[in-house]
């Protein structure tokens, strides 16, 4: 069973810095992608930022330049490097994994539970 576990989220002041983190457990055969999303009260669930297989990275456009994801393969673990935060980016921030499972081969997306943002302005 794959699980995916987020932290990092809290309260912060307009200008702020949090880093959230997204740690993956159970047994995958291939992860093709892992993204960071974000719903806000009364919106829809948005991509934040992706980052794929070969490295590379896409953001939405509300958050290039302050925003910045990363992983370490060794501890299964994601990032999201928040800066320059502002009130719009409240939201909770959930961690998803793309990836290739067996038993029988076959592409799975997971999600974590979430963390709340909040930025005060």
């Amino acid at each position: 069973q794959v699980q995916l576990v987020e932290s990092g989220g809290g309260l912060v002041q307009a200008g702020g810095s949090l880093r959230l983190s997204c740690a993956v457990s159970g047994s995958i055969f291939r992860i093709n992608n892992m993204g960071w999303y974000r719903q806000a009260p009364g919106k829809q669930r948005e991509l934040v930022a992706a980052i794929i297989s070969d490295g590379s990275t896409n953001y939405a456009d509300s958050v290039k330049g302050r925003f910045t994801i990363s992983r370490d393969n060794a501890k299964n673990t994601v990032y999201l490097e928040m800066n320059s935060l502002k009130p719009e980016d409240t939201a909770v921030y959930y961690c998803k994994l793309r990836g290739l499972v067996t038993g029988p081969l076959r592409t799975n997306d997971y999600w974590g539970q979430g963390t709340q943002v909040t930025v005060s302005s």
